[in-house]
């Protein structure tokens, strides 16, 4: 009896373990993770918009002589410079026009006493027609020479004034005033006229505007007279006016101009870069809470809950964001639920307990 006595603990534990209710098996259901959704439809973003381009004159002129085959004598202004409308920025050498003047002044005289002569003459016959005192041929000759010596004179008038002309535009002048961008001449070129490298390009009244792109959504949100700030290259900030916005779309890129009129400032250079936040700006667009974005290697993706609350993973393109709320560009159609918050923790199929909840208020704050 006593070799059975070890093995009444094994008897009594196995005892016990078959007296034990089997544990309760748990349904899919009952491990749903409960979650907030939110209907994609579209709202309304505030907030400020930003865009790039290039600073541009907003009116450039383009100076050239007017007269060819002179030589530049003096080159009166440079690069940089502030000049006024009439100024001269360059003076030609008047050397072979000044002989040209002479000569011709002596001939416009010599033509106006050959016209004042012939007209004397013609003058004494005036009531002398059919009279007998001289040939009726004699008289219309004489009439004849008045007419083509005051032709003569007025022609060579005609030279003179052309020549007085081309001597004045000997000097160059502005036709705008404003800064200087850009000279290419220098003393001893010879001028050719329309149809060559102008000489000069001047912005007018020193007016140097950022031409911004925008794409067609946003450059419906953008009115003239709106406000912006440009940031320079050298990290400066001005404050800008939107001036016009463009009426036309580039086919190509599929972007539109904005011009924004900044402030005469030499560190506003034309050539250079800038950047503009346009504040109070909104729009409706199809948008989600920020929380309901993740972000991986894939880039932008949401959470969206189908008929049988089932989550499925979407790939977005996310655009402008203000208020707590991030436009989707591409994705999910509006009307899709997606889960407002802990969507990093789902995965591909999860099901879930989806409950109804609500985007943040929009709010002016925004950044692109």
């Amino acid at each position: 009896m006593r070799r059975y006595l070890p093995l009444l603990p094994l008897i009594a534990a196995l005892a016990l373990a078959g007296c034990q209710k089997p544990a309760a098996k748990t349904t899919e259901a009952q491990n749903a993770r409960a979650v907030r959704v939110v209907r994609l439809e579209p709202r309304e973003i505030s907030g400020a918009l930003a865009a790039s381009g290039d600073l541009l004159p907003r009116e450039e002129a383009a100076v050239l002589p007017e007269v060819s085959g002179y030589r530049v004598a003096k080159v009166l202004v440079d690069v940089g410079d502030t000049v006024k409308k009439g100024q001269t920025l360059v003076q030609l050498d008047p050397a072979l026009i000044q002989g040209q003047l002479a000569q011709q002044q002596a001939l416009a005289a010599q033509a106006e006493a050959n016209a004042l002569q012939a007209e004397e003459q013609a003058s004494r016959v005036k009531d002398l027609d059919n009279q007998g005192v001289i040939s009726q041929e004699a008289i219309d000759q004489r009439r004849f020479q008045a007419r083509a010596a005051r032709a003569t004179a007025n022609a060579q008038a005609a030279m003179l004034r052309d020549i007085r002309t081309r001597n004045a535009k000997l000097a160059v002048t502005a036709p705008v005033g404003g800064l200087v961008l850009e000279r290419t001449v220098r003393p001893g070129d010879m001028s050719t006229g329309v149809g060559t490298t102008p000489w000069f390009r001047i912005a007018r009244d020193s007016e140097i505007e950022l031409a911004a792109q925008l794409s067609e959504d946003d450059l419906a949100k953008v009115r003239p007279g709106q406000r912006a700030e440009v940031t320079l290259p050298s990290g400066a900030v001005v404050a800008g006016v939107v001036r016009l916005v463009s009426p036309q779309i580039d086919p190509q890129s599929k972007l539109g101009v904005v011009r924004v009129h900044l402030p005469v400032s030499r560190e506003i250079r034309a050539g250079g870069f800038g950047r503009a936040v346009f504040s109070d700006v909104s729009g409706m667009v199809l948008a989600a809470p920020e929380t309901a974005v993740r972000y991986d290697a894939d880039g932008a993706s949401v959470m969206v809950v189908g008929p049988d609350n089932r989550v499925r993973h979407v790939v977005i393109q996310a655009g402008q964001r203000g208020g707590g709320l991030v436009q989707l560009i591409k994705g999910p159609p509006a009307g899709s639920r997606v889960v407002e918050n802990a969507a990093a923790f789902l995965l591909d199929g999860d099901l879930v307990k989806p409950a109804d909840g609500a985007p943040p208020a929009p709010a002016k704050v925004a950044r692109r």
